[in-house]
């Protein structure tokens, strides 16, 4: 801190900052709260920004607590002191307070010298507060995309739902699991595996540990003769499809969830197990929940190997050793031979067009990087974002593991190809059954379920094109219960929500343009869940 008029350079240095509404200010070491107060008065016109103040040293804790709580800025609600940095701890903080997406941007304000006692611990906060913004709103663009369509296929698969085929139903005990994604590596780690277990480890009754791989693996396993133990399905476009070709009839358990392509369920033949990943908050999964149809909830990590990998957790006590989860690529390889993508560029291949893999790799957000083993491979920002989102969430875990030295580093413990295999070997031999998928006993739970939701919708359209009269209150209860209607209209996909109760009584025109685009999407959704009533009326 300044020894000369240290209060007078703080207020200069908040005058100085160029605010804009919807920012969290993270002052790191406030002390006395200089400038603080100059803040928060340029922050009255702006309802929606924050001044953070993060102090990492106790005894300094305390000092500011004592002083700015006994000054005239310390009742502020825009004004939050905290001592919590940790990360996790810090992130639920933001989260109960203010939400998700309430803030837009993060900034840094330095009003004394306190923070150069941690300068990296508060370095690291702020990188912290910005990724996670820059994940909520990433959140928020792919709700906006494919919002509607998680819906949908939510719908159609409530025809096919069994009644006791949750992954949690099931447990493969304590063997251990070989979980696989179809990074390039696959090739070299499943070459390991032949040469130590031969015939073996395509026969899943003498096969000693469980494979749980992701879609993609599907067909370069077919290929090679083994056969999965669960193969986990994600995806919810219809592009999906082509990791199924050439598979339709092969008898492979699968892992769906539940807004996964409903397509993608009838291919394979074998038991269907089921999971959920919210992909927001809605008040429909409250309904399921309490109907007892909401299979196993996991956390939405957005990519089919990192939910592959908190299936593996939840269906072994045993350990689990990765590989082809790579997260990078190189100029010749982007996924294993004999998925669709090796596939299609093999079938394209001519002597115009090359093998190489130069669209993927010269493109300006492609950057290099270093992979486990030092070899030089590259990565884009989403397959990073997956990296680091897998690191956060499974490297402390002390039964995962890696098989290959390849890739980009997952914060995992590598083991060399024999410790590998011979831990692959202490499992017991022969195949644990899964559970039948039954379609009975829970039909009358669906079908009450499916007509009460339509029955919701049918009101709404009765007040909506004026053949009831409209309750304003039983309308604004109608348009919460079935908030999938509109959470992912783009500007709701944010921080704020629905038009209020003054704006439908007023009939503002913010009130009147929602309403509008609410009654086009019931119709469809009316249609859906009749087609999803007769399927499975006519399965029973």
């Amino acid at each position: 801190m300044s020894n000369f008029d240290p209060e007078g350079k703080a207020k200069l240095a908040a005058d100085a900052l160029d605010l804009i509404d919807r920012t969290l200010f993270l002052c790191p070491s406030p002390i006395y709260g200089y400038g603080i107060e100059r803040l928060l008065e340029r922050l009255d016109e702006m309802p929606h920004s924050i001044v953070l103040c993060i102090e990492a040293d106790n005894d300094l804790f305390d000092l500011s607590q004592k002083h700015i709580g006994s000054s005239s800025f310390a009742a502020n609600p825009k004004l939050y002191l905290s001592n919590c940095c940790n990360e996790v701890q810090l992130i639920k903080l933001l989260r109960r307070k203010w939400g998700e997406r309430f803030f837009r941007r993060v900034q840094l304000v330095r009003f004394t010298g306190g923070w150069q006692l941690y300068p990296q611990l508060y370095q690291n906060i702020f990188k912290l507060l910005q990724r996670e913004l820059v994940i909520d709103w990433s959140n928020a663009l792919t709700l906006a995309k494919l919002g509607r369509c998680f819906m949908r296929n939510v719908i159609r698969n409530l025809a096919v739902l069994g009644d006791d085929n949750s992954v949690s139903s099931f447990t493969f005990g304590n063997d251990p699991v070989l979980l696989l994604g179809a990074g390039p590596s696959l090739d070299k780690a499943l070459s390991i595996l032949a040469d130590h277990f031969g015939k073996t480890l395509c026969d899943k009754e003498k096969r000693p540990f469980r494979i749980i791989c992701a879609d993609t693996c599907l067909p370069a396993l077919k290929d090679r003769g083994i056969r999965p133990d669960l193969a986990v399905i994600l995806e919810s476009q219809h592009w999906n499809l082509k990791d199924f070709t050439g598979l339709s009839g092969w008898k492979t358990a699968q892992a769906l969830d539940l807004s996964a392509l409903p397509r993608s369920a009838s291919v394979l033949c074998g038991p269907r197990l089921w999971f959920f990943t919210p992909w927001t908050e809605l008040k429909i999964f409250s309904r399921l929940e309490a109907a007892g149809l909401l299979p196993e909830k996991l956390p939405p990590l957005g990519s089919v190997g990192l939910s592959a990998a908190a299936i593996a957790l939840r269906l072994t006590q045993g350990n689990i050793i990765t590989a082809g989860l790579d997260f990078s690529f190189t100029l010749d390889e982007f996924h294993a031979r004999g998925t669709p993508d090796r596939r299609e560029k093999l079938r394209l291949h001519n002597r115009f067009k090359g093998l190489l893999n130069e669209r993927a790799v010269f493109t300006e957000a492609v950057s290099r990087a270093v992979s486990k083993n030092n070899e030089r491979v590259y990565s884009n920002p989403v397959l990073r974002n997956y990296r680091d989102l897998f690191e956060r969430e499974f490297s402390t875990t002390p039964r995962l593991f890696d098989l290959c030295d390849s890739g980009l580093p997952l914060g995992l413990k590598s083991l060399t190809s024999k410790a590998a295999c011979e831990m692959l070997s202490a499992g017991n031999c022969g195949m644990a059954a899964l559970p039948d998928v039954s379609l009975t006993e829970n039909s009358v739970e669906v079908v009450d379920f499916i007509r009460s939701e339509m029955d919701r919708l049918l009101s709404m359209q009765k007040m909506l094109t004026g053949k009831m009269p409209i309750d304003i209150d039983e309308l604004a209860s109608l348009i919460d219960e079935c908030d999938y209607l509109w959470a992912h209209f783009p500007e709701y996909a944010a921080s704020e929500r629905r038009p209020g109760r003054d704006d439908f009584e007023t009939g503002s025109p913010c009130a009147i343009s929602f309403l509008k685009r609410i009654r086009a999407e019931i119709d469809p959704f009316i249609k859906l869940w009749n087609l999803t009533l007769n399927h499975r009326c006519r399965r029973n």
